[in-house]
């Protein structure tokens, strides 16, 4: 169940070589964000005061008692569905996973419902892409469709969650789920890849009734999606080898994740995804995926700007980030932008890890990313430890320059980065305010680019125990 306080940072946010700086306590002297007092930091902590973590009455639905067997092969999808229903029906508790490993489909939970996993619970997910239909609607890097459900999912309900000691398995490999990224982007017989197919049909305004890619088509459900939904928690499971992105919240409010451990080095492994997503907290969580550990998003090009709805309000905090692309990244996927983004006190090292903080867009994206506020950031080993990037993928090849102003990275230390920054803006479309307070790179084997910024305040930044200046 959901505890009721947010509790210490882990103690693995605590490490001889990694130590997480003290919070200074100086007043914040930079622009105030939009309706906010003058410290950012209090809207931050007003952002946590204000989000509602579910809670739940005390009936408990035990899935063994509706058929499901604990051998990991009998499938228990409609043992799932049923005390799903019944638990919702009652008026709302916990769906309780007995330890065992239980084979299912696709899980769809309802309004009021916890899925419990006691202590040595697995949910192992089928790899048979047929237990994940009839489709669903959904969205695919941040194009709205009809496709395969996502392993969990949840579509307009409220006070939901997923919790406990357990485990969730998607059984994802290069011999399932994984090939599918090739595929995805393969034209067969003449015809577009499923992933063009779907991209053009965004593109092209056509209706989302119409965009059908389940059945024949390549494109990979998350492992957790809750679209359209209001009071969701995730807290204290695993998550192990899922399809696609991990965690995925979509154009959803007042969001928990707590406590999550998330390992999956598959493609496009993201850990936490909330797109279009109004008031997140992410915090005490464990990363070590194959793509970008967070990354805030808000829909892709003409369709992210046809809902128009940015990600905001959202606050990271006490995580530890280990293998990935990237550790806090925002994009690429903006197109409806993104705001008031709070990352407090994260500790990130990997010789696998691609960049400490990354924001990725391009003139194809197009988007207003604004308000950004990283501070006590603690870096072990990284390749790239700050990154503002215009130049993804399509780079200036489009008519939607991007707007990226008021960045502000303070108190962050470094070990030792490869490359200190990558940071460039477009010279039509420069980054805008962009402060860097008290950042110590202890060893860099490379300063790299700093590019198109109007208004770059460097206050106190160390490279190579040299004081360092633009």
């Amino acid at each position: 169940m959901s505890r009721s306080g947010q509790g210490p940072a882990p103690s693995y946010a605590r490490r001889d070589l990694l130590r997480t700086l003290p919070l200074l306590g100086l007043a914040y002297c930079g622009p105030p964000v939009r309706g906010a007092a003058v410290d950012p930091w209090q809207q931050a902590d007003e952002i946590v005061a204000r989000i509602v973590a579910p809670k739940f009455p005390a009936r408990r639905f035990r899935i063994t008692d509706f058929g499901a067997v604990n051998d990991g092969k009998t499938l228990a999808t409609a043992a799932f569905r049923d005390a799903i229903a019944a638990c919702h029906t009652a008026g709302g508790g916990l769906v309780e996973v007995p330890p065992g490993a239980y084979l299912t489909g696709a899980i769809h939970l309802r309004s009021n419902v916890n899925l419990h996993l006691l202590e040595d619970a697995v949910i192992r997910f089928s790899t048979q892409p047929e237990h994940y239909l009839p489709a669903v609607f959904t969205r695919f890097e941040g194009v709205e469709y009809f496709g395969y459900s996502p392993l969990i999912y949840a579509y307009k309900q409220q006070n939901i969650a997923v919790t406990g000691r357990g485990i969730l398995d998607g059984q994802a490999s290069e011999a399932t789920w994984w090939d599918w990224a090739k595929r995805a982007r393969s034209a067969e017989a003449g015809a577009k890849s499923s992933r063009d197919a779907l991209f053009e049909s965004g593109e092209a305004g056509v209706d989302v009734a119409l965009r059908r890619f389940s059945a024949g088509h390549f494109l990979r459900p998350p492992l957790f999606q809750a679209y359209r939904c209001r009071n969701v928690l995730i807290e204290d499971v695993t998550v192990h080898r899922s399809p696609f992105w991990l965690l995925h919240p979509v154009l959803s409010e007042s969001v928990t994740v707590r406590g999550v451990h998330l390992h999956s080095k598959g493609p496009n492994s993201d850990g936490c995804d909330p797109e279009s997503c109004r008031d997140v907290l992410i915090e005490n969580c464990v990363f070590d995926t194959g793509d970008d550990c967070i990354a805030i998003k808000s829909g892709r090009n003409n369709d992210g700007r046809r809902l128009a709805v940015p990600a905001e309000n959202i606050v990271i905090r006490n995580c530890h980030m280990q293998a990935g692309h990237g550790g806090v990244v925002v994009g690429s996927e903006v197109s409806g932008g993104v705001r008031n983004v709070y990352a407090d006190n994260n500790v990130m090292s990997s010789p696998d890890l691609e960049r400490g903080i990354r924001i990725k867009t391009n003139a194809v994206r197009g988007g207003v990313v604004e308000n950004i506020y990283v501070r006590s950031t603690t870096i072990g080993e990284v390749q790239e430890a700050i990154v503002v990037d215009f130049y993804y993928e399509e780079g200036e090849a489009g008519k939607y320059d991007p707007v990226v102003r008021n960045i502000e990275i303070r108190d962050m230390i470094c070990q030792h980065a490869k490359k200190a920054f990558s940071i460039r803006g477009f010279g039509r479309a420069p980054i805008r305010d962009l402060r860097l307070i008290r950042v110590v790179i202890k060893r860099a084997d490379e300063i790299g680019p700093i590019e198109h910024v109007d208004r770059l305040d460097l206050d106190a930044v160390t490279i190579n125990n040299e004081p360092f200046r633009r």
